[in-house]
């Protein structure tokens, strides 16, 4: 191992190469160690440009330049001609385009075998006197364009711009001093070649948000779209497709994403550069007839298809070939693949005729969506230059990979993956339901099986996706640098670079759980019977956790600095607020209709709760929509996601159903069952209330320790010896013996002249035994006060297993029961009391 230390050693020093890292951190605020000056209060920074530079490298540079009047507060100053100043510099341009970048490589300044022949690879490394009088400055250099605006974006990211500083209103903290850490540092090249997101299922909410925002999906739209994708070292882009044609809508659009480095494909089912609207204007302009059939309507598509290739030849494009039905519907039953394969064949003329070059120096894509699978199954094949996109099952599960034990086909593979689907078994739209380790999962089973030409995920409205879209795109670039055991420590880098690093290992946990949660069941098909009310506490489980998900999330958003409060709320909170808030509706929906069943009128209280969770899943979306960020995200919380009836959504969301009962219609017919040595009851929930002329009884709600209490009103008014005030419990007993039943009662003082307040106690109409539990009161500091809570103990025996009743009769008023407690000979001391007992049908006895 020493020998081969050695010689590689030996080798940079004859090849005189500078070692170059990965992209680690190369900005510091701290001025110890080997480090260059980049800003500093009264210094000021300088960029340097060659003339000619391209428009897309130079919209990068200005937003470098507003990157830095943002971390600093001082825009720097753009050069075209050398400068003669000592102040910071940073040199900008790409190797192969007559700029300073290849003047420095023949002055032995940069290494430039680092970038020759490279793909969209950037360098950034400080050099010594790269001009007279400049003693020393930063290169950033690319490989080409979209390597140049990558480094460019790479140290917008280090000095603490985050990619999502506009689309999820991440603050940038104020810098008075950055320094460079002296070294050479680069990304090496992306792993897989087309790295993107397909804008997808965009109505209401993206599509509401644009229109309001920038007039609709046009250029002003797409410019901040495509300036994230860069950002991200992203490099692709399906656009929205509702509706829209990325070309027609705004002719801007085309020479934008060209100009900016944005390579722009359509989905799997429009071809040659076409959208499906596309289509639909161009009969109804020119007046033809809508048939979506090759075998029928050759001359139309062709002529059709060539318009999409004639309108896009001179900007950057995967076009994508074969043919679905018309509006992504499976072609008709029986359908030709010979007729398929003619398809492609005389699509790919179309571009030779318009490009005037062969086919296959156009990029071009197959994608093997749903039934298009089928075919190739069957033997359809595509020539060799086309790369054959693979899919997913819409739902994140890998559907086909390549034979790695059968000749590989020549144009490589892609993946089309899912964050977002409209479709059966139903929508999933609304929320982030992809947690990052199942996307490593299978896409690095992708990977390992030559996948590596194009991956595009469908993010549907883009928001709130943020931080799927950043893990994925992240190892688009480089799949090596993910492992199961390091997917943590990129959420918490994600977290620290959004929020700072007080909460970040705390925010990262949030990040990772909440998309777990969603995915065990999307939020659209989460209902009341989704999980188990009586088996296993199951439902209370899982609606606990979210709470407590929820909880913590509160904590860090009453803690983390104002400025950070709405990026904090988009990415964070709302997320799991909005969904923990659903997971309460459903549960209480489904103790409503257990309890409606039962002719119980527990079942008005969650009813109750089911409206008002649903009125603040109005109140969440409102403020996503109108409140945060100064009401910037107008629309973008629009989606439906309560209440589907079918696979897809409605217009707005649905009030659940629920049941309300009637005191007169109430019916109590479950018993108390003994289980592991005692039976718990709460107060309320007796099995028969007798009134008489003048007492009746009510439940206080929430009152005491648990779930409520019970007494007898008017306060004023005291039984008679004829009046039988009583409640009773059904219990059905698996054991017999002498049991302590404890009466849990209000810390009512003896208030009647110290005489005390009594009532009394049976089984089965025995002889009741009467208690005076707080006449010997005479106001010495105790227990009662402490606990805020009377305990009443007496002693019983049953003697025979099965149903037995017990009655609790008030002799005066001011008593308030809160919890019956009977030791069978497993009652465990606590603070509380066990949780009440499990309930037997009356017919299950």
């Amino acid at each position: 191992m020493k020998r081969f230390s050695t010689f590689i050693s030996l080798l940079l020093l004859i090849f005189n190469a500078p070692i170059s890292k990965a992209a680690q951190p190369f900005i510091t605020t701290n001025k110890a160690g080997d480090v260059m000056v980049l800003k500093e209060k009264s210094t000021p920074l300088s960029f340097f440009v060659s003339n000619g530079t391209d428009t897309g490298i130079l919209r990068a540079i200005a937003n470098l330049q507003a990157d830095f009047e943002k971390v600093t507060g001082e825009k720097p100053a753009v050069f075209n001609q050398q400068p003669n100043s000592s102040s910071p510099l940073i040199i900008i341009g790409t190797i192969g385009t007559n700029s300073v970048i290849d003047d420095l490589i023949k002055a032995n300044k940069i290494d430039g075998k680092l970038l020759k022949g490279k793909n969209e690879k950037f360098v950034i490394q400080n050099i010594k006197n790269p001009f007279k009088g400049v003693e020393e400055a930063i290169v950033i250099a690319g490989s080409d364009k979209r390597g140049t605006m990558y480094g460019i974006y790479e140290l917008s990211a280090q000095i603490g711009v985050s990619p999502w500083y506009y689309w999820a209103d991440v603050p940038v903290a104020q810098k008075e001093n950055i320094y460079f850490i002296k070294g050479t540092y680069s990304d090496g090249e992306p792993a897989v070649k087309y790295r993107g997101i397909f804008i997808n299922d965009e109505a209401p909410a993206l599509s509401g948000w644009s229109k309001a925002t920038f007039g609709g999906f046009n250029s002003k739209f797409y410019e901040k779209v495509f300036e994230l994708l860069l950002r991200l070292k992203a490099n692709y882009i399906w656009p929205a497709m509702w509706g829209n044609a990325f070309y027609d809508d705004d002719p801007a659009s085309g020479p934008l994403a060209n100009e900016m480095g944005i390579v722009i494909g359509t989905s799997h089912h429009e071809p040659m550069a076409l959208a499906q609207t596309d289509w639909h204007r161009y009969i109804k302009k020119n007046n033809l007839p809508n048939v979506w059939d090759y075998s029928k309507n050759k001359t139309v598509l062709d002529d059709f298809w060539k318009s999409g290739i004639e309108r896009s030849k001179n900007w950057e494009k995967v076009v994508t070939v074969g043919m679905r039905g018309d509006g992504d519907e499976a072609m008709s039953e029986g359908t030709n693949i010979s007729l398929l394969e003619n398809i492609v064949k005389e699509q790919r003329k179309i571009l030779a005729q318009v490009t005037q070059k062969k086919a296959d120096k156009t990029p071009q894509v197959w994608a093997l969506y749903k039934e298009v699978q089928d075919y190739y199954d069957q033997g359809m094949r595509v020539p060799d230059d086309v790369i054959l996109l693979f899919c997913d099952d819409n739902w994140g599960n890998v559907r086909k990979l390549p034979d790695l034990t059968k000749p590989l086909h020549k144009g490589g593979y892609g993946m089309y993956y899912h964050f977002d689907y409209v479709g059966g078994p139903r929508n999933s739209k609304w929320i982030n339901i992809s947690p990052i380790q199942r996307v490593w999962e299978q896409m690095n089973l992708s990977y390992e099986h030559g996948v590596d030409k194009i991956w595009v995920v469908n993010v549907g409205d883009l928001k709130p996706m943020e931080f799927p879209i950043s893990f994925f795109l992240e190892m688009a670039w480089n799949p090596k640098k993910f492992n199961s055991q390091n997917l943590f420590a990129f959420t918490e880098k994600w977290a620290q670079d959004q929020f700072g690093t007080k909460h970040s290992k705390e925010i990262a946990r949030l990040l990772n759980t909440y998309p777990k949660y969603n995915r065990r069941v999307t939020p659209e098909m989460l209902d009341s019977k989704t999980y188990s009310l009586e088996n296993y506490n199951e439902f209370q489980t899982v609606v606990t956790d979210y709470k407590n998900l929820a909880l913590d999330a509160y904590r860090i958003y009453n803690d983390i600095p104002a400025e950070y409060k709405d990026a904090y709320f988009q990415l964070v909170l709302y997320p799991i607020d909005a969904c923990s808030n659903l997971y309460e509706m459903y549960f209480a929906q489904a103790n409503n209709r257990k309890l409606a069943s039962e002719k119980n009128t527990l079942a008005n209280t969650f009813a109750d709760q089911v409206k008002s969770t649903f009125a603040r899943d109005s109140v969440l979306q409102h403020k996503y929509n109108n409140e945060i960020s100064g009401g910037k995200w107008t629309h973008i919380m629009d989606q439906m996601r309560i209440g589907y009836k079918a696979w897809h959504d409605g217009p707005k969301n649905v009030l659940p159903e629920i049941s309300y009962v009637s005191e007169k219609d109430q019916i109590v017919s479950n018993v108390f069952a003994e289980k592991d040595g005692y039976v718990a009851i709460e107060a309320e929930h007796f099995s028969k209330a007798n009134n008489s002329d003048k007492i009746h009884w009510e439940v206080i709600p929430d009152f005491g320790k648990t779930k409520s209490g019970i007494t007898t009103f008017p306060q004023n008014k005291y039984p008679g010896n004829q009046e039988n005030v009583f409640v009773e419990y059904e219990i059905d007993f698996v054991s017999t013996g002498e049991f302590n039943v404890e009466l849990l009662l209000a810390p009512t003082l003896n208030f009647n002249s110290n005489k005390g307040l009594r009532y009394e106690v049976s089984f089965d109409g025995e002889k009741p035994q009467l208690i005076n539990f707080n006449g010997h009161y005479r106001g010495e500091l105790g227990k009662w006060q402490a606990e805020h809570l009377i305990h009443s103990n007496t002693k019983h025996t049953i003697t025979k297993k099965g149903k037995h009743v017990l009655r609790f009769r008030v002799l005066d008023p001011g008593i308030v029961l809160q919890k019956i407690l009977i030791n069978t000979g497993g009652l465990k001391p606590s603070y509380l009391g066990p949780p009440e007992s499990a309930t037997i049908p009356q017919d299950k006895l």
